[in-house]
């Protein structure tokens, strides 16, 4: 009998330390891959169509070890697309604050998945099958329970914190670092409309969603990643599953294309820059940041405006001005006051907008519009401006 208690309490697989340590990385890995590849970009952005044996593979697994509902991930999740960073948005740290977020994000997960309104307005289109119905919905809880039980059968009493970690792993890293870093600290490619930053450009550990700038930016893309430096694992596997038939990619977020220069813009070349709008705006910055860097140094020692540096300035020239916060306008006016290089500058930008946001401009008046734009740009006697209009003229249709 004492054989069987310590055969029981040490498990079938006995390992070194260091061997549970990569048995819980490589475990917590896969679950973090169905999460960002199926939840995620397949079932609530539909970036992608999976095989229904990887699908369901995913399906299983993730009841197996978060208990998660596919139908309530995926309208959550879309609800905090369409309302993010408002007071209708299920976790925006920007509104709840980093903390609650940070250490409470599975509870305001559970709270929202009981608002039946939010799962029927964006909980379409997620599986309705036979098992979906009778077990992964009405016994969410069993699969963690299961869980526990292969563990503590596979590894004895080391199982019990294998399966720890596997529970708190999702809740943490996803409810709280995604939602809550990744809306409130990092780095931002790109001045959308919401809070959204890059936490680290090396999406590994968390299967890229790392990358959220970029993923609030192009939300239906399948690829996290966009600057060359950037790495997203989970396009990896995406990628490595296409190639074996296992997967479909259906959009990518767009990547900026040089051609040859046009003195005539056509509206292919429209099309193009209205799809690349978020990293021309970010190229439209990069390329005038010396010309305005110079000026705010010249205007410096001659004013008191607080803050007068190039990080601000940078920001409000990726943005569109409807995305400028209200407690910021005024200090902006105020540095445009100072100089009419900087309010030329930030004018030209903003008539820049007007090429993608909605209007009821035709299209061959968007034409006319980016045609006059160009040549008045090259016309400024700016030659950070001049070049970026011969920019704008080289780029390639989509």
């Amino acid at each position: 009998m004492e054989d069987f208690i310590l055969a029981l309490l040490s498990g079938l697989i006995d390992l070194p330390w260091w061997g549970y340590v990569l048995v819980v990385l490589a475990l917590t890995h896969i679950t973090i891959a169905g999460v960002t590849i199926f939840l995620h970009r397949h079932q609530a952005h539909r970036a992608l169509d999976l095989h229904p044996l990887v699908s369901h593979f995913f399906r299983f697994w993730l009841w197996l070890t978060t208990g998660m509902v596919t139908k309530e991930w995926a309208a959550i999740h879309r609800k905090h697309h369409a309302r993010c960073e408002t007071a209708e948005d299920p976790h925006s740290p920007q509104v709840l604050g980093l903390k609650k977020v940070l250490w409470q994000g599975a509870e305001l997960y559970r709270e929202e998945a009981k608002n039946r309104e939010t799962l029927e307005k964006y909980g379409h289109g997620t599986p309705d099958d036979w098992i979906e119905r009778h077990l992964y919905t009405p016994y969410s809880a069993l699969g963690p329970t299961l869980m526990f039980i292969i563990d503590f059968a596979l590894f004895g009493t080391n199982g019990i914190w294998i399966w720890a970690v596997q529970m708190v792993w999702i809740p943490f890293f996803a409810a709280g670092v995604i939602n809550g870093i990744g809306h409130y600290w990092g780095y931002r490619n790109f001045e959308n409309e919401d809070a959204a930053t890059n936490i680290v450009p090396w999406g590994i550990l968390i299967g890229g969603e790392e990358l959220h700038n970029n993923h609030h930016t192009f939300g239906t893309s399948a690829r996290l990643s966009y600057k060359w430096f950037e790495f997203d694992i989970g396009w990896f596997y995406i990628r490595s599953m296409e190639m074996l038939r296992l997967a479909r990619v259906r959009r990518v977020s767009p990547q900026l294309k040089l051609g040859e220069a046009r003195a005539q813009l056509d509206e292919q070349a429209l099309a193009a820059i209205v799809a690349n709008r978020y990293a021309i705006a970010a190229s439209y910055a990069r390329m005038l940041q010396a010309t305005v860097q110079a000026e705010l140094n010249r205007i410096a020692a001659s004013t008191r405006l607080p803050q007068l540096n190039w990080r601000s300035m940078k920001v409000w020239l990726k943005q569109d001005a409807k995305d400028t916060p209200q407690h910021e306008r005024d200090h902006l006016a105020q540095v445009l006051a100072q100089s009419q290089l900087l309010a030329q500058v930030y004018a030209m930008r903003q008539e820049l907008a007007r090429l993608w946001e909605r209007s009821s401009l035709s299209r061959n008046e968007l034409l006319q519009h980016l045609q006059d734009w160009c040549e008045r740009a090259e016309a400024s006697g700016i030659q950070a401006l001049q070049e970026f209009s011969r920019r704008l003229r080289m780029i390639a249709a989509v």
